[in-house]
């Protein structure tokens, strides 16, 4: 499998404290207690990740990867696990409203404490499993082994690591083959509160010739003070002619810190379809692959991100053709204010061999205020002599020539601005074809624009 391309660079000569380490102990992990009583590979599995964990270092701006996003304020000595129930922990009924049509196929609820499935009879009739990831280990062993591990590395970061060992729930989504879902599953993970260390685990596996769309948003509440952390794997394999619709939303309260490990494998003729949506979190640091595995393969990866206050997002995507005739296509959208700041580093790998491959990527920023700042990396790696690649990137302020053209058909600056960041976003929202996640995004602009 390629390894995740890093550019090096020499040293600029500026000293990096070290970030201290998390206070996290080999009991936390679930399945290494001496009551486990689960699946013999999960605690494999967990105690290889614990055994990483323990050996990998914090990052630092010494890392390549990092440069851009420094961790010397995350007070990595004051989380802990959430233990009993809180009324606060019931996430908003506005969450849990459908996003991709008017009825849910399946959907779970995840809290720090709890969890919540529901999955229509019809579904469960075609074979199809949606369920957190404790009743996955219970009841469907045999689906989980399928993907556990097998797409995300435990030993590629620290938070990697954590995440793998960690995790206190999470999701399993398996299509069999040649099942088509036409109701969307969705779920929620909510945390809220502060000093909360919240891990996660998302799998899904599509057979080969199925199809559905799943929505995941994770969220909370923002805290005045404090700070919480989130550090979560996602893992997905699209088999062979199978399509994956995959909406992620994250609108994290503006206290946690959120880092994320995520990867796609799609095999031949398979096509992905991955919308993010990053509106929340102090900062975020968030690393997305997608693997093209067989001939045909197509992957499409469109991002929405606003920032606002002394917000960070960091996004890090690799699109890599690792076979002839793969498609890829990204966008990434972000508009900032005040004194936030993003940051996208791009690459597009194509592997000796894979001619005939179509790669594009493309991150263009609008740049709303002075001290707003906004860093976009493209890249090319490039070991075939038959392929069309392509990127781009922009970073702008809005136009005064709109402004003042919609100012003269009577709109005050604000509503031109409005207009204008909205028009910006379009693009992002002509890929989105569910009404319910636009709404939402609209929403989120609107309440930023405020």
């Amino acid at each position: 499998m390629k390894e995740r391309v890093v550019i090096k660079r020499s040293s600029r000569g500026e000293v990096t404290s070290q970030v201290k380490d998390f206070l996290f102990t080999r009991d936390m992990a679930r399945a290494l207690s001496v009551n486990w009583q689960g699946p013999e590979f999960v605690h494999t599995y967990q105690e290889k990740a614990w055994e990483n964990y323990e050996t990998l270092p914090m990052p630092t701006t010494q890392d390549e990867a990092w440069r851009r996003t420094d961790l010397r304020n995350l007070e990595v000595d004051s989380f802990n696990f959430v233990e009993k129930s809180d009324a606060r922990l019931a996430p908003p009924e506005e969450l849990l409203a459908p996003l991709a049509s008017n009825e849910h196929g399946g959907q779970i609820v995840l809290t720090p404490t709890n969890s919540s499935i529901f999955l229509s009879e019809s579904l469960k009739q075609q074979g199809v499993v949606f369920v957190d990831l404790l009743t996955a280990e219970r009841e469907n062993p045999d689906l989980l082994e399928r993907i556990l591990g097998q797409v995300v590395r435990s030993s590629e970061s620290k938070f990697a690591a954590a995440a793998a060992a960690l995790s206190q729930n999470g999701i399993l989504v398996f299509i069999p083959k040649n099942v088509r879902v036409n109701e969307p599953l969705h779920s929620v993970l909510w945390g809220a509160g502060t000093h909360e260390a919240i891990f996660s685990h998302i799998l899904i596996l599509l057979e080969e010739g199925s199809s559905v769309t799943y929505v995941h948003e994770s969220a909370s509440r923002t805290e005045a003070e404090g700070q919480s952390l989130h550090a979560g794997i996602v893992e997905i394999h699209v088999g062979a002619g199978a399509h994956l619709n995959f909406v992620e939303l994250q609108s994290w309260g503006e206290h946690v810190w959120n880092f994320s490990h995520e990867r796609a494998r799609v095999d031949r003729d398979g096509v992905l379809d991955w919308i993010f949506g990053a509106i929340g979190s102090h900062l975020t640091k968030n690393f997305t692959d997608v693997d093209l595995l067989g001939e045909g393969a197509v992957g499409r990866m469109s991002g929405f991100y606003f920032t606002d206050g002394v917000q960070h997002l960091d996004h890090d995507t690799q699109q890599n053709h690792l076979a002839p005739h793969t498609t890829s296509d990204l966008l990434f959208k972000g508009a900032l204010k005040d004194k936030s700041r993003s940051v996208w580093q791009g690459m597009i790998y194509v592997a000796p061999g894979a001619q005939k491959t179509d790669g594009y990527q493309a991150n263009r920023n609008l740049v709303l205020n002075p001290d707003a700042r906004a860093d976009s990396i493209p890249g090319l790696e490039i070991l075939a002599d038959d392929v069309r690649c392509t990127h781009g990137a922009t970073v702008g302020k809005i136009d005064v020539d709109q402004v003042f053209y919609l100012q003269s058909r009577g709109l005050s600056y604000s509503e031109a601005e409005k207009i204008i960041v909205e028009g910006f976003f379009d693009p992002i929202m002509q890929r989105i074809p569910y009404e319910g996640v636009r709404q939402r995004l609209q929403k989120a602009i609107q309440e930023k624009m405020r």
